[in-house]
């Protein structure tokens, strides 16, 4: 049985404690939050669970195994670092840290230590998102052109963070995990309409070394909640539509064929429109499964789909983001390996 600790009871903390209170082999032993209302419910749903305003009471208690941190991004590295140091595997809620010096001190720790680091890149996990890596992977869709993503509501608004922290890390992390390359260059553009507040609008585009572009633009501030995917491949197109109940993925057989030419003026393009197939996805819950690869690696001594490196890949790229929307855009160059 692995006896977990969560620290922070706010908005996601909710789910982390249902999740591994309802698994098999996991037990919910602590749960920590700086505002004692928020422990009074966590005693009237789980009685069992110890609760404490302060956090270092789980830290302390060798009978926890493992912490998941699900607080404001400015907290996370030193909660995680005394997790670590405190001998307990540690999940953190994305992103990994607020700079990226402070995820490869965690990472290293994890390292010498030997405990899982994993971020809590939630997406990742879902059917819709493993279906695509599969079909990327197995060549399916053929050379990957464009992804093209939007992901917008109204709110909520964060104050320790902009727009692109909040939300292009969700598309972020996607990419990293079903895109077999990673991004050498990045540019953004982003504006607040609220003064003194981070940015709520933001265009983010990611450029590669092959001929392939990325392109997210998330806002606090739609009138609508969109949450809509573009994957355009030499084979066929991907449309991955996250509100939509049932067919989240849908897959067209669309696309140009181009005859050979001696010369451009010569090519014949061929416009193919074929058909729509929507595959069966897994319907597992994104966290429920998540939660469930976190205890197994923990159990095997695995290395977690979403680990340190792929978190501090993905603070990178936020870095280099917030660096180019402070010069209007201006491309920054990454290194990610």
């Amino acid at each position: 049985m692995i006896r977990v600790g969560v620290i922070g009871y706010g908005y996601w903390g909710p789910n982390l404690v249902r999740n591994f209170s309802e698994l098999n082999g996991s037990q919910v032993a602590w749960v920590s939050d700086l505002r004692p209302e928020r422990l009074e419910l966590v005693k009237a749903r789980y009685p069992s669970t110890k609760t404490t305003t302060d956090y270092r009471e789980l830290l302390d208690d060798p009978q926890v195994h493992a912490v998941a941190i699900a607080t404001p991004i400015s907290t996370h590295f030193e909660l995680a670092l005394q997790a670590l140091q405190a001998g307990k595997h540690v999940l953190v809620e994305k992103p990994l840290t607020a700079r990226s010096e402070q995820a490869r001190r965690l990472i290293e720790e994890a390292e010498q230590r030997q405990l899982v680091l994993m971020v809590d890149h939630t997406f990742v996990y879902t059917g819709a998102v493993r279906k695509i890596q599969e079909l990327v992977a197995s060549d399916q869709l053929g050379d990957v052109y464009y992804y093209d993503s939007t992901r917008v509501n109204l709110g909520l608004f964060q104050h320790d963070a902009n727009v692109l922290w909040d939300l292009a890390v969700h598309d972020l992390s996607i990419m990293d995990y079903i895109l077999p390359m990673h991004p050498v260059a990045v540019s953004a553009t982003g504006i607040s309409n609220i003064p003194g507040q981070p940015e709520n609008i933001a265009y983010l585009t990611l450029f590669f070394d092959t001929p392939l572009i990325a392109h997210i633009h998330v806002n606090w501030l739609a009138p609508v909640k969109l949450r809509r995917t573009l994957i355009g491949g030499s084979r066929k197109m991907v449309v991955y539509d996250d509100l939509e109940p049932s067919e989240k993925v849908k897959i067209y057989d669309k696309g140009i064929d181009i005859e050979g030419a001696e010369s451009v003026y010569q090519m014949l393009i061929n416009y193919r429109t074929g058909d729509m197939t929507a595959p069966k996805l897994d319907m597992t819950e994104a966290l429920r499964a998540e939660a469930r690869h976190f205890l197994r690696c923990i159990e095997h001594g695995q290395k977690p789909i979403t680990d340190g490196e792929v978190g501090l890949r993905v603070v990178r790229i936020l870095e280099a983001a917030k660096r180019s929307m402070a010069e209007r855009g201006c491309p920054i160059e990454l290194a990610l390996r």
